[in-house]
């Protein structure tokens, strides 16, 4: 690579350290406030669309089949940004390694932003007829490849910063965006259905969350680069902490460690899914209670899920994370055998479905990241954690909504829960086969 190449890049990165790195080292406070705002304004953005994907797209997208059939259309375009990530991965490490942590996460958050932001135009079925469904599958995968590209390492560098005996604290703080990200995307949406017409809100309410969702990663994106920018984060890098790594030497040295830390989560990954977006589309597709209802619900349980994730780091600290996660997965289990059945018995039913699964959740999906991240040798852990978070979600959670509500449109809600017992069993057996993998998750 030449000097004149490489300048654009460089440039960049030492604007990006001189406007935002602070004077000193970063503290894990501070890493903490980037990490949560940057996961809060990924996971707001996922949420955006699924809710849309129940509320909107099978009616502006695919008006010509019934509604369960539309759905299902829907869930299956909603995959796509999880089969997207690991082609995401593979091109996003390149950049990271020839032009720069900055240069790959600012462009990877201006993708996201932008391929959100873009569903805001979307046009529907009745202006430019089956190009709708195909514009709304580019815009998804590039959610999926710009998800990728958005990781940072920030995790790995809060638990590489993490006081000693409090690992599994730091570890649930990334997690803690996944709850507060629904909570604002639930209450935009709840928002403009209650103020709107269904005809107004079909219209064009529905596209300001999307808009918002763009000024939401600017945000993100300046709290990340006041971490990434600075001479501490640059160091790990430069000693290999940090460093990206091609893929196959990350599969060469730890193959083993990947796919183990793929199925480890699966138990939370399947239930992230079967908590919020699947009963969102049961209680629209199959009851007669108002969809604004059940996003309040969803609200309320996912304030429970934060204090259930804090919850795992106190929990974590003291027992032990691959302790907690096989509890949890248990827990789970008997979870799936009776929860869903609660969706068919009116509010308080939906109430204890959601809220008593968003505490299992919390305890589980708590941890999930301190597994990925520490479960690689320094060299290997940046990229090592990015393949196993793209492989956990998308064999886990990517198609959950559309499996389950195939599976209980056909079989009843018993069969959705067969399905989240599957992935509580990939999470104890995952455990269980590694002894290596079990001594050194445990703190």
């Amino acid at each position: 690579m030449t000097a004149t190449a490489t300048l654009p890049s460089e440039a960049i990165q030492q604007d990006a350290a001189a406007v935002n790195a602070p004077s000193h080292a970063p503290a894990p406070a501070e890493i903490a406030v980037g990490v949560i705002i940057g996961r809060t304004s990924e996971f707001f953005d996922f949420f955006v669309y699924a809710i849309a994907s129940v509320l909107v797209f099978p009616s502006l997208v695919f008006p010509y089949v019934d509604a369960l059939t539309g759905t299902i259309y829907s869930f299956a375009i909603f995959a796509l940004a999880f089969t997207a990530r690991p082609l995401g991965t593979l091109i996003f490490m390149w950049i990271d390694r020839e032009q720069g942590r900055v240069v790959k996460l600012t462009t990877a958050l201006f993708l996201l932003g932008g391929s959100t932001m873009a569903l805001a135009f979307l046009p529907g079925h009745a202006e430019i007829g089956a190009a709708s469904a195909v514009l709304l599958a580019l815009f998804r995968i590039g959610q999926g490849l710009a998800l990728a590209g958005a990781w940072d390492g920030l995790p790995s560098l809060l638990s590489l910063h993490a006081p000693k005996g409090r690992r599994g604290w730091y570890a649930m703080v990334p997690q803690l965006g996944a709850p507060l990200g629904l909570l604002v995307a639930s209450g935009l949406f709840a928002f403009f259905i209650s103020t709107l017409s269904a005809a107004d809100f079909l219209a064009w309410g529905w596209r300001y969350p999307f808009f918002v969702a763009f000024a939401i990663n600017v945000v993100a994106l300046f709290a990340r680069l006041r971490i990434v920018a600075t001479p501490e984060f640059q160091k790990l890098f430069e000693s290999r902490d940090l460093q990206p790594t091609r893929i196959r030497d990350t599969l060469r040295a730890h193959g083993k460690t990947v796919a183990l830390g793929a199925f480890a989560p699966l138990a939370s990954y399947a239930l992230f899914h079967l908590v919020t977006v699947f009963p969102l589309s049961w209680i629209v597709l199959f009851t007669r209670e108002a969809p604004v209802r059940f996003l309040v619900i969803e609200m309320i349980a996912a304030v429970v899920g934060v204090f259930a994730i804090l919850a795992s780091g106190v929990i974590a600290d003291r027992l032990g994370r691959r302790a907690l996660l096989a509890v949890s997965a248990a827990l789970i289990a008997a979870y799936s055998g009776f929860a869903p059945q609660l969706l068919d018995s009116g509010e308080v039913g939906q109430t204890a479905y959601t809220v008593l699964g968003f505490i299992l959740l919390g305890l589980a999906f708590g941890q999930s990241s301190g597994v990925m991240a520490s479960s690689f040798s320094a060299q290997y852990r940046y990229t090592g954690s990015a393949l196993t978070s793209d492989l956990g979600w998308l064999i886990g959670a990517g198609f959950a909504p559309l499996v389950a509500l195939l599976l209980a449109s056909q079989f009843g809600l018993i069969a959705a829960g067969a399905y989240l017992l599957s992935g509580a069993l990939c999470t104890l057996l995952a455990l269980a086969m590694n002894a290596e993998f079990a001594r050194r998750h445990v703190d």
